[in-house]
């Protein structure tokens, strides 16, 4: 399985996802799922998959060869971002009708994806959309300021507490991390390491990137900080009537 969280505030984007693919008692296999696409002074994308690694892979490999021989239509010379996104929705369905082919024959086999894809063009605002398999997409708001793909409901709470348009970008990160922690906690198909990239608006340049993994000082004191402030926050609450004041 695969979580993913895309994040857009007023100071840019954010991004994280898991790195578990085929997970099983006896198969775990470590699969980047967030992919950078930097064109220097033009544009700056990310994206990220849950689905068919067969698909996935496809795609990627689709977006980067149509760049570098301009082919039209291409990333590098997009002009607004949600053409750049109907662009990458239609690759989809291109890709995973080609995965779906490739595997004639194998009874069951699911090639679709879904996707978050987000980034600045020069000249516009940073957008993040989702993209679902039939290649529609759907636009983050200020009232959702993020988007989840993957096994999203353990980390969704914190998302709805904390996020809005106003979050710093680095708060919106150690929320995103958060999301993915609590996931990790409940869920055993999302696993370690952690991908995080953050888009500064106006920068067109992924300007930080890290893989936060089990040997991660970081990780582990977000992880540790979070848990002992939950504990803390529980024992704060108001006592019901029939408890101790002295407790």
């Amino acid at each position: 399985m695969t979580y993913c969280v895309g994040i857009e505030v007023d100071e840019g984007l954010v991004f994280a996802a898991d790195t578990r693919t085929n997970a099983s008692l006896d198969d775990v296999r470590v699969h980047r799922k967030l992919h950078v696409f930097e064109y220097p002074g033009q544009a700056a994308y990310v994206l990220m998959a849950a689905g068919n690694l067969a698909t996935t892979q496809l795609l990627v490999s689709r977006l980067g060869r149509d760049a570098a021989e301009r082919r039209v239509p291409n990333l590098r010379d997009m002009t607004h971002l949600f053409e750049a996104a109907a662009y990458v929705g239609q690759l989809l369905v291109d890709s995973q009708v080609h995965s779906s082919h490739s595997e004639h024959g194998h009874d069951g086999v699911n090639t679709q994806a879904t996707l978050i894809f987000g980034g600045q063009i020069a000249g516009e605002r940073p957008g993040l959309y989702m993209i679902y398999p039939l290649g529609n997409a759907i636009a983050a708001s200020p009232e959702t300021p993020y988007l989840q793909i993957g096994e999203s409901k353990y980390g969704k709470p914190i998302l709805d507490r904390i996020l809005s348009p106003a979050t710093h970008l680095e708060d919106a990160a150690r929320t995103a991390i958060v999301s993915l922690d609590s996931t990790i906690r409940s869920n055993l198909s999302v696993g370690l390491p952690i991908d995080l990239a953050l888009l500064r608006d106006g920068e067109l340049r992924i300007g930080q990137q890290l893989r936060l993994g089990a040997d991660s000082t970081l990780y582990a004191d977000i992880h540790q900080n979070w848990s002992r402030r939950l504990e803390q926050a529980v024992d704060a609450l108001p006592r019901f009537p029939w408890e101790t004041l002295d407790r």
